[in-house]
């Protein structure tokens, strides 16, 4: 029965941490968008649009750098 002494101040302890734990959580925003996760593994990403090609170069403009490569 001595063991109660401890345990008891020490769950109350472990209860109000995870008290404060959950109303930490709520204040911070954890629990605003509870359906977009569970949706936004149904569905593909979108796909990323293909890059833009660089017009050519002419011959004489940066024949400098060329040469170097």
């Amino acid at each position: 029965m001595d063991v109660l002494i401890y345990m008891i101040p020490i769950a109350l302890t472990m209860g109000l941490l995870a008290l404060a734990g959950f109303l930490w959580s709520l204040k911070s925003g954890q629990f605003e968008d509870m359906e977009g996760a569970a949706n936004r593994i149904l569905f593909d990403d979108l796909p990323v649009p293909p890059k833009a090609k660089e017009p050519p170069r002419d011959a004489g403009e940066n024949s400098s750098e060329d040469s170097r490569k």
